[in-house]
């Protein structure tokens, strides 16, 4: 499979190591959003892991160039009804994600089990923690709102999400699910969901160790891409989707 790597700073590095050793061929890797579609030509797949002011425009080149394209940018998704739209109408492939770990993956699909137990007993309030390292440019994370997202589909009582960091102590009424985020030294990404009660509290946490996940995660989404036209999630990829 030939690879063009659309970002390449320490996640586009840690990709391009997985599909080498996978006995993949990179045959082309741009730092941000400084190619043409026409540079895409020998690729069977682009693997984009930019900023969130890169990621639309990225995504349509190759779209435009009729390259199926695994996303790992998060923050983006303003535009994803447009980028949809265009992946759909263009006969393109986009596979999308705010997280590639296959743990983070069943972590949210836990979430999801859980929210709709926990919405049976009101004395239970749920909270999230997220953090990261300095360098993630988002916050919530990605992987937090799509958590939130998830409990608050499940979960009655809760109508959206409001995000708390210790610079922006956030008001919130009771239906608003409180995200407190965290961005400090090199933390690869650790997401808790806690439901407390006067009693007791109920948590579950997914704590990952470094990138191998996200990067391996992102390679194993391009291979299955190849052949598919339409817009695809990890929850496709791993049969969580049954529709």
């Amino acid at each position: 499979m030939n690879i063009a790597l659309i970002g390449y700073g320490k996640m586009g590095q840690a990709i391009e190591k997985i599909a080498l050793n996978s006995g993949h061929t990179i045959i082309c890797k741009f730092s941000d959003a400084n190619f043409n579609p026409s540079d895409l030509s020998k690729a069977d797949v682009a693997i984009e892991f930019t900023k969130p002011d890169a990621a639309y425009s990225n995504i349509l080149k190759c779209l435009k160039a009729q390259i199926p394209v695994v996303v790992g940018t998060t923050g983006w998704y303003n535009n994803f009804n447009e980028v949809k739209k265009t992946a759909e109408t263009s006969g393109g492939a986009l596979f999308h994600a705010t997280n590639f770990s296959l743990g983070v993956n069943i972590f949210i699909e836990i979430n999801k089990i859980l929210a709709g137990l926990m919405d049976k007993y009101e004395s239970y309030e749920p909270n999230m923690f997220e953090a990261h390292h300095t360098q993630k440019k988002d916050a919530p994370s990605g992987t937090a709102i799509t958590l939130a997202e998830g409990l608050i589909e499940n979960f009655n009582r809760k109508k959206s999400w409001v995000s708390r960091n210790p610079q922006n102590i956030a008001i919130h009424n009771t239906f608003e699910l409180e995200i407190e985020t965290i961005r400090e030294g090199e933390i690869p990404g650790t997401h808790t969901i806690t439901y407390r009660s006067e009693v007791d509290e109920i948590s579950i946490t997914h704590q990952a160790y470094n990138r191998i996940g996200f990067a391996s995660g992102a390679v194993k989404a391009a291979e299955w891409l190849i052949g598919k036209k339409g817009v695809f999630t990890m929850a496709d990829m791993l049969g969580f989707n049954k529709e």
